[in-house]
């Protein structure tokens, strides 16, 4: 399995995010991607490479043009005005409110795109947002020519990224981006599986009226956690995509026994759907001891995960997402591959 890495993730450092009312350093850091690559590196994994480069072009079929452009333009304005701390959201649009006019100045655009305090701008984060898609392409380019897995690992995650919006630590929505591409390639039917704590909002917004991509998040119950207002399990998809969105909400405390229930219903609805690849949003934020969440998985949970994951027998990329507990996410994300590979 070829392991997709770029450096230039440290570019998205020093961030910060509204937490429990205080402006508190980001969950969501570089530490992150140490402890993975360490805790991979000490098994046989595969090699690891650098991303190819891809444009924008990709990112324009997932993402509005105009929310690009702010995120390519937001550092810039912001320093433009003597700022020179972190950019952060603070003013955001509330039913009832325009949401056709984007604002000229930046506070207005950081609120515009935006849907929390969550996604934070430094100096490098779009060089870093930029990275993570090209990590998240070169995945997708690897599985369509023929290989039967690949670790993108992306950082800053995606899977809460709207197709104009930001949230929840996610600029680009890098699982979105490649199934897209994957789609472009020549998969007629493409699943994402998507395991992290919180609810993938952003995938399934892309995705909702779409019957050509299947999305099976299996989550946090959002009348208890972020995001709150995305997740429910009537949530099935509209129009031509009726059927093709699965949630599979779960409790506060919930363990192995009924987490792994609903990855059995979700391996079923992809084995159903007929997928030719299978996108996993790997978040690792389940396990017991994660800082904001509140599963109780264990690390050799993710061996079976990942065994479960490999039983459908399709081609799969795995797209790094969420997981905060730095000291165990290597162990843990390197428990689902290797579970994925012994299979």
């Amino acid at each position: 399995m070829k392991i997709i890495h770029s450096p230039r993730h440290l570019g998205h450092s020093g961030h910060v995010e509204l937490m429990n009312g205080q402006v508190v350093p980001a969950f969501e850091k570089p530490e992150r991607v140490a402890m993975i690559l360490n805790a991979i590196g000490e098994r046989p994994f595969g090699t690891l490479i650098e991303p190819a480069a891809h444009g924008l072009d990709p990112l324009l079929k997932v993402h509005d043009a105009a929310y690009v452009r702010f995120l390519a333009n937001a550092w810039a304005m912001w320093t433009a005005d003597g700022r020179d701390f972190p950019a952060l959201p603070s003013f955001w649009r509330a039913p009832g409110m325009r949401t056709d006019i984007e604002p000229e100045t930046i506070d207005g655009k950081l609120g515009h795109f935006s849907f929390d305090a969550g996604c934070c701008m430094v100096a490098g984060t779009w060089d870093a947002v930029q990275a993570a898609a090209d990590i998240a392409l070169t995945g997708a380019d690897l599985v369509a020519s023929g290989e039967r897995a690949a670790f993108a690992l992306c950082r800053p995650p995606g899977h809460h990224a709207h197709a104009g919006t930001m949230g929840g630590y996610c600029f680009i929505n890098n699982a979105a981006v490649a199934a897209q591409s994957l789609r472009d390639r020549g998969a007629a039917r493409v699943a994402i599986l998507d395991v992290d704590y919180h609810h993938g909002n952003g995938t399934q917004a892309i995705f909702y009226d779409r019957p050509d991509v299947l999305v099976c998040n299996i989550h946090a119950d959002p009348l208890q956690e972020f995001p709150y207002f995305l997740g429910f399990a009537d949530e099935i998809g509209a129009g031509a995509g009726e059927g093709f969105n699965a949630n599979y909400p779960l409790r506060w405390g919930t363990d192995y026994a009924g987490w792994g229930a609903a990855l059995d219903a979700a391996c079923a609805r992809i084995e159903a759907f007929g997928a030719d690849v299978v996108i996993v949003s790997l978040g690792v934020d389940t396990y017991k001891d994660d800082p904001i969440s509140q599963f109780q998985l264990n690390s050799p949970d993710y061996l079976k995960i990942g065994a479960r994951i490999a039983a459908l027998a399709r081609p799969t990329l795995f797209v790094m997402e969420g997981g905060y507990a730095v000291e165990a996410i290597g162990v843990n994300v390197a428990n689902t591959l290797e579970g994925f590979l012994q299979r």
